[in-house]
């Protein structure tokens, strides 16, 4: 690949990254969303958390593992409990860290 389909490619790639970004804020800067749009919103960081971490709980070696062997997902279960009380990020983290550690240190 030469220098100028390289460059090319960066920048068609960047374009596609941030127009998605972009489009939404510069569309929707000056105006404001209707009440049920913004409650709608304010759902969507909590689904991509979950999104995100459930496969990692529930699936860590691919198949479905419930098991006592899996520390993370039994760590973490009152790590939620401590996160829906308290809504304290930094107390949710330093609690399902402690419990990991000690799993392992415990489990061996």
């Amino acid at each position: 690949m030469d220098e100028a389909a390289v460059l090319l490619t960066i920048v068609g790639m960047t374009l596609v990254t941030y127009a998605p970004r972009v489009a939404p804020v510069l569309l929707l800067a000056s105006r404001a969303l209707p009440g049920p749009v913004v409650r709608w919103l304010s759902y969507v960081p909590t689904a991509v958390l979950s999104a995100m971490l459930f496969p990692s709980l529930l699936l860590p070696a691919g198949g479905l593992d419930l098991g006592l062997d899996n520390i993370f997902l039994w760590a973490a279960l009152p790590a939620f409990l401590l996160a829906w009380k308290t809504r304290s990020f930094f107390g949710t983290v330093a609690l399902g860290m402690g419990l990991v550690a000690a799993g392992r240190w415990l489990l061996g």
